[in-house]
């Protein structure tokens, strides 16, 4: 196996939740991920709100990714 040392601020490393400075990758991987994740997560409501998406019906949802799928399905 081999040794990788990564290098982060003392923010990143309160934000990250982490308390052992000694990781394994998949550990350093799903907490990443998880932050990347949260972050278009973020973005996603951000856009949903700017936008008036946040304000659909779950009917209206359903209905707007029905014509989409219709429409694909008409241009092959």
């Amino acid at each position: 196996m081999r040794t990788l040392n990564v290098s982060i601020s003392e923010n990143e490393y309160k934000r990250f939740g982490l308390k052992d400075e000694s990781l394994t990758f998949s550990e350093l991987f799903n907490l990443v991920s998880a932050e990347l994740m949260r972050q278009n997560l973020e973005r996603s409501i951000e856009l949903a709100e700017k936008y008036g998406l946040s304000d659909m019906t779950m009917d209206e949802i359903t209905e707007e990714v029905k014509a989409v799928r219709t429409h694909a399905k008409s241009n092959n």
